[in-house]
């Protein structure tokens, strides 16, 4: 290997942070594990009856990082998340994160507060995020808006773990009730809170 290739490799590697490199492992294998289920949700979707001229996949302009405009492909589907699951190349090009706020449209965006719209553009957005773990908690401090600011803010490797694994637990907490008692399935406020972590910070 050349000293200049070397160099090559060494600069994007260098310049990585910490989100970016769990976001391309976890990302990376969570695609290829799930890359036969997005196949064969696929070709269910392909091979129905077509309804209003609808495709396989919906395409939606969202706004990223630095605000940049992006093309968000997802299957049309919701059956195990597979919607979230089929964005997952969209991690590993560097679109979206595993975690951060929802990804916005353009008049979405248009309508935030400059401030709000520098901190919210300064992460990428993420398949799961703050705001959804904690979306049901019906907490007055837990509004959206105010939850993705936070983590904009104070977001970090050990809070991108909690939120993904909370992002699992709760529904396959939901999942195993609902096997365990048929028709009394439910999610109290307390499954949406981080263990020792608060947005007062």
């Amino acid at each position: 290997m050349t000293a200049m290739t070397a160099k090559r490799i060494a600069g994007p590697l260098s310049s990585m942070t910490a989100k970016r490199a769990l976001d391309l492992a976890l990302g990376s294998a969570l695609l290829l594990l799930a890359t036969p289920a997005l196949a064969l949700a696929a070709l269910a979707l392909a091979v129905r009856p077509p309804r209003e001229g609808r495709g396989v996949r919906r395409r939606e302009i969202r706004v990223g990082l630095d605000g940049r405009p992006f093309e968000l492909r997802s299957l049309r589907t919701r059956r195990l998340r597979l919607d979230l699951l089929s964005r997952l190349p969209h991690v590993v090009r560097g679109e979206l994160s595993l975690v951060g706020p929802a990804p916005l449209t353009p008049g979405e965006a248009a309508l935030l507060e400059a401030a709000a719209a520098r901190r919210r553009q300064s992460v990428r957005p993420g398949l799961t995020g703050l705001a959804q773990v904690r979306a049901r908690s019906g907490m007055p401090w837990d509004e959206p808006a105010l939850l993705d600011a936070h983590y904009a803010e104070h977001h970090g490797t050990g809070l991108d773990l909690a939120i993904l694994a909370q992002s699992v637990r709760i529904p396959l907490g939901a999942a195993l009730r609902r096997l365990r008692r048929p028709g009394k399935a439910h999610l109290s406020d307390t499954d949406h809170r981080l263990p020792g972590y608060s947005v007062a910070e």
